[in-house]
């Protein structure tokens, strides 16, 4: 007996799951800290679905979005444990060429330990070398663009939404294709830190670089027995289904009670962010089937046909909304786009999974709420005294900031389509 078709109302928990998940934080922030409503949200979008899969000879397909999802989770959380031991100090002198180079590190540092591992790890000695200095606005949101968004693009390591698409079936060094898209956008953060750091720098009291110079301090790196655990991510990463995720609980484990209580206690690390993951992602990895099906099944019906338009879509969307479920969604419109077309990656033309990717991860940055570790540099950058751009200046910033690379990257892939 074949399966049943899918009907259309299966798609729709996925669009109420995601969105519970971008706005319930800034609707009702006390509220959705709450486990149990975040349990509750999940399972009412998750059961219908589920249920109807499991009813109507969709079994296998329940059972493959369990694989992915362990797997998923199991390599994340693998990245947050470890990158959450290792805690970085240090006060240097605090130049314009100073703060080009922590941008330059941390966004390089973001595709080996993710960006949420990188961001963590890189903006306290930048806060800590900034902190004699009084124009210092831009600084956090210039990490946010590179460090905790655009840096992650070179492995699937460094974005959920690049970890998505290898547990997908996308090769793990298919990513590194992405580095001119990477140049592109690190470059012209970089240039413009420099040029308004310049400015800034310039404005400066020679009371406050003459204190700057007086308290330099060397960097200090700690738990470093984390460094060789995050290293050992890449390898365990091609291991067999099963293996792959015992060995990623391994390291995670070894992480978790090898790294003393003092740098936990330094870096403010707790497993409830990845506790708030898991459950969240659990719920989106079920609801994604029907998307995944919907989408490919009704690729054509759709006003978007061409790379540059699943760049802007998907990348407008990251902004708003999760950036991993939204690269799962339109990764699954491109595998429809594709069909037919020769030299696919994963089922995928590659100038469109290029757009897909992208998107979904350098847009994440377009606003506090694209991405997770946008919150937490705004959050500790704030704890440190420093004064952040409000959510639409934020935004306004941001878009501005990216807007030529972005004119580039829409014009290569017009080009390209040609």
């Amino acid at each position: 007996m074949s399966p049943d078709p899918i009907p259309t109302w299966t798609m729709f928990p996925f669009g109420g799951l995601v969105l519970s998940m971008a706005f319930m934080p800034m609707l009702w922030p006390h509220a959705w800290e709450k486990r149990w409503l975040q349990a509750l949200i999940v399972g009412l979008c998750a059961s219908p679905v589920v249920c109807f899969f499991l009813t109507h000879g969709h079994a296998a397909r329940v059972g493959h979005a369990g694989s992915e999802y362990l797997a998923f989770i199991a390599t994340l959380g693998a990245l947050f444990v470890t990158a959450g031991g290792i805690y970085a100090n240090g006060d240097l002198e605090a130049t314009p060429r100073t703060n080009v180079v922590f941008l330059l590190l941390g966004s390089a540092l973001a595709s080996i330990i993710g960006t949420t591992g990188a961001s963590m790890l890189m903006i306290r000695p930048l806060l800590r070398t900034n902190a004699q200095r009084e124009h210092t606005a831009h600084l956090a949101p210039f990490m946010i663009l590179a460090v905790a968004n655009a840096g992650g693009l070179l492995t699937p390591l460094g974005d959920p939404p690049l970890l998505v698409g290898f547990i997908s079936g996308v090769p793990f060094f298919w990513t590194l294709r992405l580095f001119p898209v990477w140049l592109l956008y690190v470059a012209s953060f970089a240039i413009g830190l420099y040029v308004i750091d310049r400015r800034a720098y310039a404005r400066e009291s020679r009371a406050a670089l003459a204190r700057d110079r007086a308290e330099r301090k060397p960097v200090e790196i700690r738990g470093r027995l984390n460094v060789a655990l995050l290293l050992a991510i890449v390898p365990a990463s091609f291991l067999p289904q099963g293996l792959r995720e015992s060995a990623m609980l391994a390291i995670a484990a070894r992480s978790y009670f090898a790294t003393p209580r003092e740098v936990h206690a330094l870096n403010s690390f707790s497993l409830a962010p990845i506790l708030e993951v898991g459950l969240l992602f659990a719920g989106l990895f079920a609801c994604l089937v029907p998307i995944e099906l919907g989408l490919a099944a009704r690729a054509h019906e759709l006003p978007l046909q061409k790379s540059w338009q699943l760049f802007w879509v998907s990348g407008g969307l990251s902004a708003i909304l999760d950036n991993a479920p939204t690269y799962a969604a339109f990764m699954a419109l491109g595998r429809g786009l594709s069909a037919g077309h020769a030299n696919l990656v994963a089922g995928v033309e590659p100038l469109m999974l290029t757009a897909v990717s992208a998107g979904s991860v350098v847009m994440g940055a377009t606003t506090y709420i694209g991405n997770g570790p946008n919150l937490m540099l705004k959050a500790i950058a704030e704890r440190s005294g420093y004064t952040l751009p409000g959510f639409f200046r934020y935004a306004v910033f941001a878009f501005l900031a990216m807007l030529p690379a972005h004119v580039v990257l829409t014009a290569i892939f017009v080009l390209l389509e040609h």
